[in-house]
């Protein structure tokens, strides 16, 4: 998680001590060794030729205002959680989430949005994490299959229960795919089971356990929703 700068007053403002610390030359990084002859307003752009220009320049129209965040910053949530990342252009979610911070149930077989076992949930929605762009998620939320199972879902113990897994590596994916759909239906016939996990792939053939063991976490789900004393007719 990227700390604050320790440049700042309590109330966001840049310190005027600090001013040059924040805009001093950086490195040309095309030539080793040569520095920039040029600064650049990190609000408005405006280029100015001298430190003391760009300083009258930001004291004058920029001073209340909050130093612009740098480019390749994230703020997104996951699995409750609030994270800022200083990413890459070319990082993808997958990598994000998978190698930087440690949620290995989200999964990487095709690497190329075919498999669907690289899924995770997005502002409610299942996407393929490995052909989404970490910078592109700004402002998200993001669910993993950790996130699932630390909330106790019942279709956990459901895919447990029903054997939906040989060597499980493509779980994880069924999983987080088939809770978005319980998430926006708790009442799903078997057919739109099927088509919600159609873009998920299972090399040792576990297909038909799943619509069994979501279809009961579904009716688990329905009958903690209902008033006490109201008993399920699905």
């Amino acid at each position: 998680m990227k700390a604050g700068s320790s440049n700042r007053s309590s109330c966001g403002r840049l310190d005027d001590g600090a001013l040059y610390q924040e805009l001093k030359l950086m490195p040309n990084k095309d030539v080793p060794g040569v520095e920039l002859k040029k600064y650049s307003c990190p609000y408005c752009l405006i280029t100015f030729d001298a430190f003391e220009a760009i300083k009258s320049h930001i004291v004058a129209d920029h001073k209340s205002e909050a130093l612009p965040e740098s480019e390749g910053t994230v703020h997104l949530t996951i699995n409750g959680q609030e994270y800022t990342f200083q990413v890459e252009p070319d990082w993808t979610l997958y990598y994000l989430i998978h190698d930087k911070l440690g949620f290995t149930g989200t999964k990487l077989m095709c690497d190329r949005g075919a498999c669907g076992s690289c899924t995770v949930i997005m502002n409610g929605r299942p996407i393929l994490s490995c052909m989404t762009l970490a910078i592109e998620c700004k402002g998200k939320r993001i669910e993993t299959v950790e996130g699932i199972a630390a909330s106790n879902h019942p279709l956990v113990e459901e895919y447990v229960k029903h054997h939906c897994m040989q060597c499980g590596y493509c779980t994880p994916g069924f999983v987080v795919t088939a809770k978005a759909l319980l998430d926006r239906n708790l009442n799903p016939t078997e057919y739109e089971i099927r088509e919600a996990l159609g873009g998920n792939l299972c090399r040792c053939g576990t297909y038909p356990q799943h619509p069994k063991a979501i279809m009961d976490a579904a009716k688990i789900l329905r009958e903690a929703n209902r008033e006490p004393g109201i008993r399920d007719a699905g």
